[in-house]
């Protein structure tokens, strides 16, 4: 199990905020099981880790390849 002691867990407006998408986008990913999430109560905390880990998958190389 991973050990969060030393976790930063944002709530869902300030990733939201961060990656300047809406609230429903980051929950969007979070039920899709696209970014992991704790959840504590009815709220849910994203480990900030997770957060730059997604960001550093979800980068597009602009290049294109000749046909």
């Amino acid at each position: 199990m991973s050990d969060f002691s030393s976790s930063r867990f944002l709530t869902v407006a300030e990733v939201a905020e961060m990656m300047r998408v809406s609230k429903m986008t980051v929950y969007r990913l979070v039920h899709s099981g696209e970014m992991p999430a704790v959840r504590f109560g009815r709220s849910y905390r994203v480990p900030e880790a997770a957060v730059e880990q997604y960001l550093k998958n979800s980068v597009v190389d602009g290049r294109t390849e000749s046909a």
